[in-house]
């Protein structure tokens, strides 16, 4: 299966919950990030898709690598994922830009109707969050 390379991010608010967003034209709630541009790493790439989608101003110096992860695409069906995944420090207040429609706070253990992407359900069961 085709597989994209992409950087997320675990942003937690002070209550445990986890900023998600929904890009416009989806129904699934994922983590903020997004696909490596090319010559880019990782931290870099994480830096630049959070400014872009949320307005946030964050340094490489203040990410904490979760590690790598494989999970199937939420939004593109027949691809899987390779991730990157980072803790980011709490931003406060952030404002949906760029390609994204919804950003919400949410308990990835007790979503309600939220639909969760799977990179969220992987994280949960390996169990280091």
């Amino acid at each position: 299966m085709p597989t994209l390379r992409i950087v997320a991010s675990v942003i937690r608010d002070p209550g445990g919950r986890w900023l998600l967003v929904r890009k416009r034209g989806t129904g699934v709630f994922m983590q903020p990030g997004g696909k490596l541009e090319p010559g880019e790493g990782p931290a870099e790439a994480l830096v630049r898709e959070l400014g872009e989608e949320l307005g946030l101003t964050v340094g490489v110096a203040s990410l904490g690598h979760l590690g790598r992860f494989a999970a199937p695409a939420a939004n593109e069906p027949g691809f899987d994922i390779d991730a990157d995944v980072y803790t980011t420090p709490y931003p406060g207040p952030v404002t949906p830009l760029a390609e994204i429609e919804e950003a919400r706070w949410v308990d990835p253990r007790d979503p309600g109707t939220t639909v969760l992407a799977p990179l969220i359900t992987e994280l949960l069961r390996d169990g280091r969050l």
